[in-house]
């Protein structure tokens, strides 16, 4: 019997002139971005364009191709322009036009500060949409690369040493230009240009050398300011026991960088971090997730390497969030965040902490999986209130939802959104573009939810 296939004749012509709307089915993210986009108040992106030279390409158009990119993994303006010919879903969003790599970098690059007004009115549709509902979430960190190797990075010894080098190898070009006429210079060997790229070198590390010795002064500015406290409550304390605390006195910080501090030559505002592969020259990206959306509500990018320090913007960020979205009531954070400042800032914004105060072993005893901690006493402080409740019962089985929260969101922006690496440099581009990926998140959440 002869096959019965369909025809696959690529040379057929339309009878009818093709419409997009036949392009996507009715439920695509693609057209699910768009309709989120154009509810958006974009006036501010509308009336900074003069309206003189060649016609623009429409902000509302660009905004979505920016955000349907980095919901589907497409961060590349180059990728993103290819997209807009290989893809159906970006030929949609781009109305079948095809925007350069050029246009979409700068649009990016000049409204990234735009981009936190986007990320709060995302927010107002999902309140709108019944989905999100502020009361508890999930705060926690990863390590997101910079784009910079960390092979990049001069320590301040080594600044020292490559300069004293290059100085002596410039005096001796200096005294060969000098005797040029008398000697012979080696073939191939440009004097002018040997020089120019020694002095070219020597600018580098003098600027490497003075963000070294800056942030050098910053943190001595610190630790003498932590000695002083601590010199001042030792005072105190021995003044009440009329005794002498016991071991040895505290050093007081030594000024100056150190032979092992450095700066990277490439990103300088980014940090040399620990990660689950190593050491990496990375950025310390932050998110608070509603536990019963997963979308995310707060975020902000660092640059400490540990998560002591990053609860407080998170929290500054909460509080002034729409009132229509709720109010957070209660926090969870892991023993990365745990300090006594920390939750006291919880309780002071009226937010019940859950922050585990350190580790805890696997595969607890039954019965003490199960069993109430004894009372504490009305006036306990509130670390220890927060540790007793973090042993009840109810307490156990709040924290553990920390885990199918904050880290589930991280786990799929790296491995399904891919993105791993920002692809842009500097503090204030990278908190941008980190703002643009969790918007991503968010969208994606939403087309599910509203789903």
């Amino acid at each position: 019997m002869k096959p019965n296939f369909i025809d696959c004749n690529r040379k057929t012509a339309y009878l009818l002139p093709p419409s997009l709307e036949d392009w996507l089915p009715s439920g695509h993210l693609a057209r699910f971005v768009i309709d989120i986009v154009e509810e958006l108040d974009l006036r501010s992106l509308k009336e900074s364009y003069g309206g003189r030279g060649s016609s623009a390409y429409n902000p509302v158009m660009l905004t979505a191709l920016l955000f349907y990119g980095y919901a589907t993994g497409v961060f590349s303006s180059r990728k993103l322009e290819r997209s807009t010919y290989d893809s159906v879903a970006f030929r949609y969003i781009a109305a079948n036009s095809h925007p350069d790599h050029d246009t979409i970098a700068s649009f990016r690059r000049r409204f990234l500060p735009e981009l936190e007004k986007l990320f709060v009115q995302i927010l107002e549709i999902a309140g709108r949409m019944g989905v999100l509902k502020l009361g508890s979430v999930s705060l926690d960190g990863t390590k997101i690369k910079a784009n910079a190797s960390k092979h990049k990075a001069l320590s301040y010894a080594h600044a020292l040493k490559l300069e004293e080098q290059l100085k002596a190898e410039v005096s001796e070009l200096l005294k060969q230009a000098e005797a040029a006429d008398q000697t012979d210079i080696p073939d191939g060997m440009s004097i002018p240009e040997e020089l120019s790229r020694r002095e070219e070198r020597l600018k580098a590390i003098a600027e490497a050398k003075a963000e070294i010795e800056c942030r050098a002064h910053l943190r001595h500015a610190a630790e003498q300011e932590a000695y002083e406290k601590k010199m001042t409550e030792l005072a105190h304390k021995e003044q009440e026991t009329d005794r002498k605390p016991k071991g040895s006195a505290p050093k007081p910080p030594a000024p100056g960088p150190t032979g092992k501090d450095q700066v990277n030559l490439t990103d300088s505002e980014s940090r040399i971090m620990p990660a689950p592969s190593g050491f990496e020259q990375a950025y310390n990206a932050q998110a608070a997730v509603d536990a019963s959306s997963m979308l995310i509500v707060a975020e902000h990018v660092s640059q400490n390497p540990n998560d002591k320090q990053e609860l407080k913007p998170v929290l500054d960020s909460i509080v002034v969030l729409p009132e229509t979205l709720g109010a957070v009531d209660t926090l969870l954070a892991d023993s990365g965040y745990f300090s006594e400042a920390n939750v006291k800032g919880c309780e002071e914004k009226e937010i019940t902490p859950y922050i585990a105060p350190g580790r805890e072993g696997h595969n607890q005893p039954l019965f003490e999986r199960f069993s109430e901690p004894p009372p504490i006493a009305d006036d306990a402080d509130c670390v220890t209130r927060m540790k007793h409740r973090l042993k009840t019962i109810a307490g156990r089985a709040v924290y553990a939802r920390r885990k199918c929260t904050a880290e589930p969101v991280f786990g799929i922006i790296k491995s399904v959104m891919g993105f791993r690496s920002f692809l842009l440099r500097g503090c204030q581009a990278v908190r941008g573009e980190w703002k643009l990926v969790c918007i991503a998140w968010n969208l994606k959440r939403l087309h599910v939810l509203h789903g």
